[in-house]
């Protein structure tokens, strides 16, 4: 892993430390710290994620996220409307047979009263729609996907990424999350967009759209356990 060089680092380990806090945010006991409310490490969760993020934004290790790789507005109406078909398919694809697992660390946005803590609901949305896709499609595509096809990925146009890596790397997004299927349709449009667009911000854009109106569909209809 040494030969991942400062651009591989820059990707892997926001997803990595996102991913420890979300283990231990599933596994947490009220017995250990009686007086914290373990929704509140989604605080950390996101945070690290971010600090990682623009510690490595501001070194310039995101080259692909540079103003001039910005999407045209056609890319960026393109984009969105992928975000919200990726959305539509995953709040449909749900059967028991579609799911790897029941999810570990659900997020719930409520007062014991039943109203919504408006707090928790900023903090989730906001590291949902503003952390969570920058996080991701660094790691997922930006560097797994390159990093299959070349291990000296940094300098490969996303265009001569080929199916094999664009499956495989697909199959690893699929394993962590728990609607198997909707992952893997999430995973190849996001992948697509990259590969057709050659724009990074296509993908991360689709991916912030998805989960906005994923966050505003759960709030409106209380299905929670899509957090």
């Amino acid at each position: 892993m040494a030969a991942l060089g400062a651009g591989g680092w820059a990707r892997v380990l926001p997803m990595a430390a996102f991913m420890v806090l979300l283990g231990l945010r599933g596994a947490w006991q009220a017995e250990w710290w009686p007086a914290l409310d373990p929704r509140w490490l989604y605080a950390a969760q996101a945070g690290a994620a971010a600090l990682l993020l623009a510690a490595w934004g501001l070194r310039r290790e995101y080259g692909e996220l540079a103003r001039a790789n910005a999407p045209t507005a056609r890319e960026a109406l393109h984009a969105v409307a992928v975000g919200l078909a990726v959305f539509a398919a995953w709040i449909h694809l749900d059967a028991p047979w579609m799911q790897l697992a029941p999810p570990s660390a659900t997020f719930t946005p409520l007062r014991a009263d039943g109203s919504l803590n408006i707090a928790l609901l900023a903090l989730r949305c906001a590291g949902a729609v503003l952390v969570v896709p920058l996080m991701e499609e660094l790691f997922w595509r930006s560097f797994l996907m390159r990093w299959i096809q070349a291990p000296r990925f940094a300098g490969l146009p996303p265009q001569q990424v080929g199916l094999r890596a664009v499956v495989l790397s697909t199959f690893v997004f699929m394993l962590a999350h728990t609607l198997w299927l909707a992952a893997v349709l999430a995973g190849l449009a996001y992948a697509w967009l990259y590969i057709r667009s050659g724009k990074l911000w296509c993908a991360v854009l689709a991916h912030a759209t998805t989960n906005a109106a994923l966050a505003a569909w759960v709030v409106a209809t209380g299905r929670w356990e899509f957090w």
